[in-house]
């Protein structure tokens, strides 16, 4: 049903007059939510139950939070959100997007290079316009998949970070080996091997360690386990790199 409010939506009305009203949009449509059984740590408000969408992911009708946002945004709100850190945030969801900029206590900068995200800078994650040793805190959440360059990417990540400062990195996992072919380049070809079609691989955790190691990372990882349907909405099961420099 959501899916189809959206897509409705999207046919009536210019994509830009619908984002301007989002919020308003979902105040309204979270009147048929309303209850206590879940709270979304990002809006902090109580629902009857998330929104279920596609690939078993749940939302928060409220604010729009995917089940990555929530968790995304409860280790930060816990571990890193101290008063005059600096974050460079990719690609960032509208989300977290306005719950960054409204906390006047943080350095908060977002970027997205193709303009489909709302950001305050576009720049090239594979030649970043920034000083080295720049940000606190590094967020590339589903983002390195869709770098042909990732070793560039990387690099750079590691270049603009501060010493002891942190990398949160997550994509789309596989067992094995990393999957990518620099042949598939069609849209339907790389749906049907990377599962998008602005994919140009597959990481596998392993593999993806090793190529964040080999630029000077020291790298950990957690993989968190949840009840499916918890109490926030968070994934089942997840897992998250974080990089120290």
């Amino acid at each position: 049903m959501y899916q189809s409010l959206k897509s409705l939506l999207l046919k009536t009305m210019p994509e830009k007059l619908l984002l301007k009203n989002e919020l308003f949009f979902r105040k309204i449509y979270a009147l048929f939510f309303t209850g206590r059984n879940y709270q979304c740590p990002v809006c902090n408000k109580k629902l009857r139950k998330f929104v279920p969408i596609f690939e078993d992911d749940f939302l928060c009708p409220c604010c729009g939070s995917l089940s990555r946002n929530r968790r995304l945004f409860s280790i930060l709100k816990k571990e890193y959100l101290k008063n005059s850190i600096k974050i460079l945030d990719f690609s960032p969801s509208r989300c977290l997007y306005r719950k960054f900029k409204s906390n006047k206590t943080i350095n908060y900068t977002a970027n997205d290079f193709c303009g489909e995200f709302f950001a305050d800078k576009n720049m090239d994650i594979t030649n970043l316009e920034e000083p080295d040793d720049s940000f606190d805190l590094v967020i590339c959440y589903h983002v390195l998949e869709h770098v042909k360059e990732d070793a560039k990417a990387i690099s750079e990540l590691h270049r603009v970070l501060k010493p002891e400062g942190t990398v949160i990195i997550q994509t789309p996992f596989k067992d094995g080996d990393i999957y990518e072919d620099e042949t598939i380049i069609t849209d339907e070809d790389r749906r049907l091997h990377f599962g998008q079609e602005d994919h140009v691989r597959i990481y596998s955790v392993k593999g993806l360690c090793q190529r964040l190691e080999s630029t000077g990372f020291n790298v950990k990882v957690i993989n968190y386990n949840e009840k499916p349907l918890n109490y926030h909405g968070f994934s089942a099961n997840e897992t998250i790199i974080f990089c120290k420099k």
